[in-house]
């Protein structure tokens, strides 16, 4: 579907190129734009190795361990009926920690593990795994709210793009998404006592 949308956007801007006399413009602008891309792949792909190995380090030195159990009571707040020592636990936390640090691509693996897991457990509970769990549906929602300290996606976006102070935008960043993270909370527990 997106594959269409795209192209229907290019053939739009050909389209209205030729017709208001600008399709120069518009060549010029593809030209520029793929250049854009490289560069800005080129630089994502150094904070991106930055912060992966800086995640291989705090993984190593047991940084990692200690932050998910740290997040242990939030945990058991958000998935009180997932048993203490499921692997879906850890996957979750892995991903949560990844979410945190900024480090979404990180996050993707364990958070599709995780998933795994709960339909899992789905199954052990005799439950239909065609339909989603209250746990499944939290985990997504806490997901979707952003939840994150550092923003590297954004800060590498800002440095590509010539800003003076990239990471300006942390504080703001860390109020917005607890705001959202909090609200999506609040809904997952709304939702939970409706469906009990």
């Amino acid at each position: 579907m997106l594959n269409y949308l795209w192209a229907l956007m290019i053939i739009i801007g050909i389209v209205f190129g030729s017709l208001t006399g600008n399709i120069e413009a518009v060549g010029n602008a593809a030209i520029e734009s793929g250049k854009d891309a490289v560069s800005l792949c080129i630089t994502m792909l150094g904070v991106v190795t930055m912060w992966t190995g800086m995640m291989k380090i705090a993984e190593r030195a047991g940084i990692i361990e200690k932050a998910a159990r740290l997040l242990e009571p939030f945990i058991n707040f958000l998935f009180p009926n997932i048993p203490k020592g499921h692997k879906a636990r850890e996957y979750i936390s892995t991903n949560f920690i990844s979410n945190i640090f900024g480090l979404g691509w990180a996050a993707t693996p364990a958070g599709l593990k995780a998933m795994k897991e709960l339909s899992n457990l789905q199954e052990t509970r005799k439950l239909d795994r065609s339909i989603a769990s209250n746990e499944m549906c939290t985990f997504l929602v806490i997901n979707i709210s952003s939840l994150q300290l550092i923003p590297v996606n954004i800060i590498a976006y800002r440095s590509q793009y010539g800003s003076v102070n990239p990471a300006i935008i942390i504080a703001p960043a860390i109020v917005a998404t607890l705001i959202s993270t909090l609200v999506g909370v609040i809904f997952c527990k709304l939702m939970k006592g409706k469906t009990s």
